[in-house]
């Protein structure tokens, strides 16, 4: 079979889905990817899979700008003649979706979080959650990444629960992300890392602030993830300043070493889908510190593989953070051996493989 990938960012392809795609090809289907170029435009075509520039603009809210991404999805779906179409995120999913129903070709969605128009309500919610009830309501199979996002849209009527499917996010790959021995600290050092898009509704404003009571020459913070807006590339410059011990290292494509390093991952967030970087980190042998909620908490063990705080409160981030430096060595590394164990049990990236190939062998037959 043909199938075709509709993504908001090449390298949400690369990172999360490259596994899936190999098992495609290696099944003998051909897999064709629809994403901006960029980074990892080669990287994707290494794998084997026939690469199509697309023009998504996650941010945009221009009517004309949605429009002619419509267009350019009909006409790839009716040029490319995909047995199957797999979409990823809001905009792919909704117009994605609608090109599919117009040219009528199966398609499996996948909702990787709620997004900040549905979180935030008001206007822009309502006209999200319209356009996904257009975008959603012929699709084969509507993925979810955790069973508080499965269960909202079943309440808005958006998805039928018989057309509904649950998994473990994108799960983790094991073998890339390794059990890594846990980091020394002879001089009482303790690195926590960030990773995450910088905005406000990955808890960075909160961050910043608990790191404020932590101006201290062995207390580190490095901060990886894009920014795209001027006004936190400020307040990074500014809590640099302030601490040198708070260092942003942008978008980093090799995130193992950064794992490596850390002996702590913070995820303040105020929403997900489900945490990939808690994934990862704990993956790595790595203790979390994280959100208590829906997307963070399937992924830790509260005062077993980390620690909990309350989003949209850096006091409580603070208290958290502070259990986790009040703990000895042997207490850090079981922390994080726990979390490996975990992520074995529950989040290897095989497990959610071997569910869209489920689905999509469905066709087949």
């Amino acid at each position: 079979m043909k199938i075709l990938f509709l993504e908001p960012h090449e390298g949400t392809f690369y990172l999360f889905h490259k596994e899936l795609a190999q098992k495609l090809i290696k099944l003998g289907h051909e897999v064709c990817v629809s994403a901006p170029d960029g980074d990892f435009t080669q990287n994707i075509k290494d794998l084997g899979c026939v690469k199509l520039n697309a023009p998504v603009k996650r941010r945009s809210i221009n009517p004309l700008s949605d429009l002619k991404l419509l267009i350019y999805y009909i006409k790839l779906i009716k040029n490319l003649k995909p047995n199957v179409i797999l979409t990823f995120t809001i905009k792919p999913c909704v117009y994605g979706g609608l090109a599919a129903q117009f040219t009528h070709t199966p398609y499996i969605a996948d909702i990787t979080g709620l997004g900040t128009a549905i979180e935030n309500k008001g206007v822009l919610r309502f006209i999200a959650l319209s356009l996904y009830k257009l975008g959603l309501r012929k699709a084969a199979k509507i993925f979810f990444e955790n069973s508080r996002d499965q269960k909202f849209f079943i309440a808005h009527k958006i998805a039928a629960q018989d057309k509904t499917r649950l998994t473990s996010g994108a799960g983790v790959n094991l073998n890339k992300f390794k059990l890594e021995d846990y980091p020394e600290s002879p001089d009482g050092a303790i690195k926590f890392l960030f990773v995450g898009r910088i905005m406000k509704d990955k808890g960075i404003n909160e961050l910043l602030e608990a790191f404020n009571n932590f101006n201290r020459k062995n207390i580190y913070l490095d901060i990886v993830g894009g920014c795209e807006e001027d006004e936190y590339l400020l307040k990074l410059e500014q809590a640099h300043q302030a601490n040198n011990n708070i260092i942003y290292h942008g978008v980093q494509h090799d995130m193992q070493k950064f794992y490596k390093a850390s002996h702590c991952v913070i995820l303040p967030t105020y929403h997900e889908g489900m945490a990939n970087a808690l994934q990862e980190a704990s993956a790595t042998g790595r203790p979390v510190i994280a959100s208590n909620i829906p997307g963070c908490q399937e992924t830790f063990d509260d005062n077993i593989t980390g620690f909990a705080c309350e989003p949209k409160d850096a006091q409580s981030l603070t208290q958290a953070i502070n259990k986790f430096i009040n703990l000895n060595h042997q207490e850090r590394c079981k922390m994080g051996l726990r979390a490996r164990e975990k992520m074995q049990r529950e989040f290897d990236k095989e497990i959610v493989v071997d569910a869209y190939i489920d689905e999509i062998n469905k066709f087949a037959k």
